[in-house]
């Protein structure tokens, strides 16, 4: 099989008549989400747990096997070996990359430094560490079954020597308008996708260049939009219609894919935020009335932004961000415990501090129904 040759941007072979269709449901249902996104007060806070699943479900297409609950359990301090420990440590490392990337478009464009910034983040200490991290490769690689020779490949990308042509290409199609940034968003992931230019890590690269292309194009106030729960529940098909454009030319059906993905999952999205936001401001009340302390809306943002934590570690951090006494914060959330908003996962003992968690944030990110 000879490496693929990426069609030249912007395409100019589209069905436009079908793809519009489906552009306006896409644009509609985004700009609903971004409306809800606009609408809260602290959204990194509030929102913290759909980016960490964003990290585990981008990740599990990949093959790691972690939950939302799991990878927060880690960040406590209670998963610290093993296979296990190894798989959140990747998820951590691309929530970490994508964070790092948005404040990084908050000043600068998407260039191809940022993109090797991104990938050195993403395989720092984890498997494929070896594979050169923050480097385009410099040979041919291929996809296809574990030991299969490239003449047996389902998919060759473009060869290290010209792959440095089509990356600029890219690049300057990223800055490019292209008749709908929806439609250029579904083009700039595949093509990056098909042109393969790390050894390790581009499907998760391309997945965070979504959420940070829809906001480098003013589409989104905040890069927090997550497509990959839709793309890992239809895995098959988000594999079938990439390799569709390689061997068929065939853009029109990966971009309707794409553009009912954006449809579907930000419907699900805006509904979880909306529940995350009364959960919010149900907890708000609840804590007021539990703890009748002037620092319950601190608490709440606590238990917010890390629900699995150790009583010692967040007592410092109110501590050191509002300048409540390590031991009142430690009553409070005592109290919250003794209330059942917060459950103990670990019991304190010596100098090892309890560890607690908030499960109807937990939950609510997972798509759990909350009890």
């Amino acid at each position: 099989m000879n490496p693929y040759i990426p069609d030249k941007l912007p395409l100019t072979n589209l069905d436009y008549q079908l793809l519009f269709a489906l552009v306006g449901d896409a644009n509609a249902e985004l700009a609903r989400y971004d409306g809800l996104l606009q609408g809260i007060p602290n959204p990194v806070v509030m929102l913290s747990p759909l980016t960490t699943q964003e990290a585990v479900l981008s990740s599990k297409i990949e093959g790691t096997q972690a939950t939302v609950d799991e990878v927060l359990e880690q960040e406590a301090g209670l998963i610290k070996e093993g296979e296990k420990y190894k798989d959140i440590q990747e998820i951590s490392n691309y929530r970490s990359a994508l964070f790092q990337a948005s404040e990084h478009l908050r000043d600068y464009p998407i260039r191809l430094a940022l993109i090797r910034e991104i990938h050195k983040i993403l395989l720092n200490s984890v498997r494929g560490q070896n594979k050169t991290p923050g480097e385009f490769r410099k040979d041919q690689n291929w996809i296809g079954k574990a030991g299969c020779s490239m003449e047996e490949a389902s998919f060759v990308p473009p060869d290290p020597v010209r792959m440095n042509d089509f990356l600029r290409a890219w690049e300057e199609y990223v800055d490019f308008d292209d008749a709908d940034f929806l439609l250029q968003t579904a083009v700039v992931h595949a093509q990056f996708e098909l042109i393969h230019p790390f050894k390790d890590g581009n499907g998760r690269i391309g997945r965070i260049l979504i959420p940070l292309f829809l906001f480098y194009k003013k589409k989104l106030s905040r890069p927090m939009f997550y497509l990959s729960e839709y793309l890992e529940a239809n895995r098959y098909e988000y594999y079938q219609r990439l390799r569709n454009i390689s061997e068929q030319q065939d853009w029109n059906n990966w971009i309707a894919f794409f553009l009912q993905a954006i449809t579907i999952q930000a419907g699900k999205n805006s509904n979880r935020v909306r529940k995350i936001m009364a959960l919010y401001e149900e907890m708000k009340i609840k804590i007021h009335e539990i703890t009748h302390s002037q620092y319950s809306v601190h608490l709440l943002d606590a238990i917010f932004s890390k629900p699995v934590f150790r009583v010692n570690d967040t007592s410092k951090q109110l501590n050191h961000s509002y300048n409540i006494h390590e031991k009142t914060a430690a009553n409070l959330l005592r109290k919250l415990k003794d209330a059942k908003l917060l459950t103990e996962l670990q019991t304190g003992g010596g100098r090892r501090s309890a560890t607690l968690c908030f499960p109807a944030l937990i939950n609510l990110a997972e798509g759990k129904r909350v009890l």
